[in-house]
């Protein structure tokens, strides 16, 4: 079988970030010129507005189990799904399954939804089944688990030391459970587990790790590498073997490759020279054929979302938000002051400055002599290679904070125990403007 047809419109590769309208406009504009239904898959952790503007931004997962509401969950992934299918992306790579158990590790953090196994894989199932409702494919990420690792896979390969039998008890239980809900995809880490397999090959590439969720966990649908972009997958071998190895190891879609015309080239010759490969390509195939039908079939009467909306959710999250101290005396003005912890690394974070921006458009103007509100942003970011605050933000921290009434935590809640003083720290959870526009709103509210 030649994949020209395949490997690049058939994988799902994620959708840039754009205004609604323009990337309904792109995937539509997409599957005319395929000619046939495709798969258009983005990773929408946070709702379909982190990627499409004026579209419902979702807190982190993080945030959302902090309320211990499962109608917000379901909420979550019913919304994110509506709206990624109103403009043409059917899958989603979404929800995180990954356990936030190694404080170290500096990629995971809010992407979880906790350190529980067991609250874990329901937050996972409750996500899963809202989104599956409405028409739309969801991914479990990143199996057999990313939370224990303290290296980016984005910059490195990361090795853990913990056998299956330890892993069966708590990082894959969120897996299994997905799998027991019908999730339609899982997507594999870009991680080596030496204890069980003692190749030491990431589990994107190992025929023993993929072949314990084909067999011994019974997934039938589709498995997605992580992006190929990433320092992990390849781990010292060039993009060819590295897709080639995915591949004969179980993986049916190769997402994000550098070069994907070269890709299309390797695994053409690959079939070329190996029945082997050429079995497994059209065993892919036939698994994404299954999952387009699945994706496209019309969505029942599903009742809207219960309970809340995006504002609601974040003003629920800042009215429980505080991990140190109580709100203080906010009247006779405010002033900020930003220590931006997230610059740097493969991509721009977004801006810094949404809350002071809403306080100025509510008239509620700086003053030099106003009271110091600190707004410290570290969330966990591709290639960033840390997961506490680094050298330049503490510094910046320890000369403000004597002074400071507030500190605003945009990022784990963890990290409230790196900040200095005794000055009370209402955590935010993450730098979107959904809860950038929320802080605004809620220190307007203190402060009036």
């Amino acid at each position: 079988m030649r994949l020209s047809n395949w490997v690049w419109e058939g994988s799902s590769s994620g959708v840039g970030g754009g205004r609604a309208d323009e990337i309904g406009r792109l995937t539509e504009e997409i599957r005319r010129r395929a000619g046939r239904a495709l798969l258009i898959g983005a990773d929408l952790e946070r709702g379909a507005g982190q990627q499409a503007r004026r579209l419902t931004e979702v807190p982190p997962p993080a945030a959302l189990a902090s309320l211990q509401d499962p109608e917000v969950v379901a909420w979550a992934g019913t919304t994110t799904a509506r709206e990624a299918r109103s403009i043409g992306i059917n899958w989603v790579f979404a929800p995180n399954a990954d356990l936030d158990v190694e404080p170290a590790n500096p990629i995971v953090q809010t992407r979880s939804f906790g350190s529980d196994a067991g609250a874990v894989a329901a937050a996972v199932t409750t996500w899963i089944g809202a989104a599956q409702k409405e028409g739309v494919l969801a991914c479990a990420k990143h199996y057999p688990g990313h939370g224990r690792t303290r290296i980016d896979s984005h910059q490195a390969l990361p090795s853990v030391s913990i056998s299956l039998e330890e892993l069966e008890t708590s990082d894959l239980r969120p897996f299994i459970s997905a799998i027991q809900a019908g999730v339609a995809s899982v997507m594999t880490a870009h991680v080596a587990y030496p204890a069980w397999d003692v190749s030491g090959l990431p589990a994107t590439r190992s025929p023993v790790i993929l072949g314990h969720l084909r067999q011994s966990l019974g997934f039938a649908g589709i498995i997605v590498t992580d992006a190929l972009i990433m320092e992990g997958a390849r781990a010292g071998q060039g993009e060819e073997a590295a897709v080639i190895g995915a591949l004969e190891a179980g993986c049916d879609l190769l997402l994000y490759p550098a070069n994907a015309a070269a890709v299309v080239a390797a695994l053409n010759r690959g079939a070329d020279r190996s029945t082997s490969v050429a079995r497994r390509i059209a065993e892919s195939v036939e698994r994404y054929q299954q999952a387009l039908g699945r994706a496209w079939a019309t969505p029942g009467p599903n009742p809207e979302p219960s309970g809340s909306d995006a504002s609601a959710v974040a003003a629920r999250l800042l009215q429980r938000g505080f991990v140190r101290g109580s709100a203080p005396d906010l009247t006779g003005g405010v002033r900020f002051e930003v220590v931006d912890d997230d610059l740097g690394g493969w991509y721009a974070p977004g801006p810094n400055d949404l809350v002071i921006r809403s306080l100025a458009h509510r008239r509620r103007f700086e003053q030099a002599s106003g009271k110091l509100i600190l707004l410290v942003f570290a969330e966990p970011r591709a290639a960033k290679g840390r997961a506490g605050l680094g050298a330049e933000s503490l510094e910046r921290l320890v000369a403000m904070v004597g002074e400071a009434s507030l500190v605003v935590l945009f990022g784990h809640p963890r990290l409230a125990a790196e900040i200095p003083g005794t000055c009370p720290i209402l955590c935010a959870w993450h730098r979107q403007p959904l809860m950038q526009e929320a802080v605004a709103s809620w220190i307007d509210q203190v402060a009036a």
